[in-house]
């Protein structure tokens, strides 16, 4: 299969645009060759995922894009970085390393990226509009765009994004295909209890559980109209996307190609039909905390860490009422955004949050990062993706639970629990 390239694409192939535009075009097209795509497609925003420090090779290579003078040709934020700049917490790294994660934050701000510095950027404005092509990265990023804003993009690793960003185009296959973002079953959630189907402690694990189930496939969640909220859509997908590799689900009535289910799967009869019950939950949230209940130190808690993907402003007012003022024993990690720092501060709620213990994270987590002390301890989180990924990343063991949980652990300084929910 040939791709076909217009007249202006040829030409920047060709350098005609410069030669940052012709590399970034080159790494385009090849991709495009690979993945089977007849053409590429015009792109309205970028979301950056390659400004991750992982190696000296990563900074070289966005410093040789500014040194050929690339700029990006559409509206473009950055997810987190290997340091906090906002904030200025601790991390962990080597001089050199330091130096070097720098530099490339500064070199993809110098090709004219939004210094956002968050894995939430639909939470800091960065929304494109309903069926519009984008080139993102990050796994839960591409899901709530896919699934929540009804855009359309690929999961774009590290590299290519800002080569897609560069030339404003993206190989045009996948999930960029109108036929291609159909559901293929059903995962009907009718028969769980409403009590709870309404916690934000279900989310996380009901997306561990589909993904899971789904894998790359893409399907259609029935019974959660008037449970949802976006924040939970976020904890949603962003487990999903960390225990499959999902980039696109539907929910019935509340997604917006998904009013109902013929129209989300394109079908007249109903596909496969898989009913969530609580004893498949219960698995998935027992997977969710690697720390066996048998241990003798099965209570203890080290620390505890939210905001993967980044707490919203919501959620940090949320925690700031849970903790009432009191003092946490613990240390208490809350990653977010530089844009909801500043409405946390608007809001008056930064103090407090600080006064009581808690370390706000910016541009960064402490699971992509060496920010949490190096022991070999217990990290509490209600994050689906922190549990799923802490373990190999830090070398902490993981306990999951609801943030009310997080913060009455971190307060009594031992695990505390309330079933009531599950029961």
């Amino acid at each position: 299969m040939s791709l076909h390239l217009t007249v202006e694409e040829r030409g920047m192939l060709a350098g005609e645009a410069g030669e940052a535009v012709a590399l970034a075009m080159r790494i385009v097209t090849e991709t495009a060759r690979l993945m089977g795509a007849r053409k590429l497609v015009p792109i309205a925003s970028a979301h950056i995922d390659g400004a991750l420090y992982h190696g000296d090779s990563g900074t070289l290579f966005a410093e040789r894009l500014v040194e050929l003078g690339a700029k990006v040709a559409v509206p473009a934020t950055l997810n987190v970085g290997a340091l906090d700049l906002a904030c200025g917490t601790r991390v962990h790294l080597p001089s050199h390393e330091r130096s070097m994660a720098k530099r490339m934050m500064l070199a993809y701000e110098a090709m004219g990226c939004t210094p956002s510095w968050t894995c939430a950027p639909y939470q800091a404005g960065h929304r494109p509009d309903f069926a519009t092509d984008v080139a993102w990265g990050e796994s839960n990023a591409v899901a709530f765009c896919n699934s929540v804003l009804g855009a359309r993009t690929n999961r774009y690793g590290d590299f290519l994004d800002i080569a897609c960003a560069i030339t404003g185009r993206a190989p045009h296959y996948g999930l960029h295909l109108p036929a291609h973002r159909r559901a293929t079953f059903i995962a009907d959630c009718s028969r769980l209890s409403p009590a709870l189907r309404a916690a934000d402690v279900f989310w996380p694990v009901l997306g561990t559980l589909y993904g899971q189930r789904a894998g790359t496939d893409i399907g259609i969640l029935t019974g959660l109209r008037g449970f949802s909220t976006e924040d939970r859509l976020k904890a949603f997908g962003a487990a999903a996307a960390s225990s499959g590799a999902v980039a696109l689900f539907h929910v019935e009535g509340v997604t917006p190609e998904a009013p109902d289910i013929a129209t989300a799967t394109g079908l007249a009869s109903y596909p496969e039909r898989l009913f969530i019950t609580p004893a498949m939950l219960d698995s998935a949230r027992g997977a969710l905390s690697t720390v066996r209940p048998d241990r003798r130190d099965a209570e203890a808690i080290d620390a505890v860490a939210i905001g993967s993907p980044h707490c919203s402003i919501e959620e940090l007012v949320e925690l700031d009422r849970l903790i009432a003022g009191r003092r946490l024993l613990r240390p208490f990690y809350a990653c977010t955004g530089r844009h909801t720092l500043s409405a946390l501060e608007a809001a008056g709620r930064r103090k407090a949050l600080e006064q009581a213990g808690v370390t706000l994270v910016a541009d960064t987590c402490v699971v992509v990062t060496p920010i949490l002390d190096r022991i070999k301890g217990v990290l509490m989180t209600n994050s689906g993706k922190f549990a799923h990924y802490a373990p190999g990343n830090t070398g902490y063991a993981v306990q999951y639970g609801a943030l009310a949980e997080c913060v009455e652990s971190a307060i009594a300084g031992r695990l505390v629990r309330d079933e009531r929910v599950w029961a």
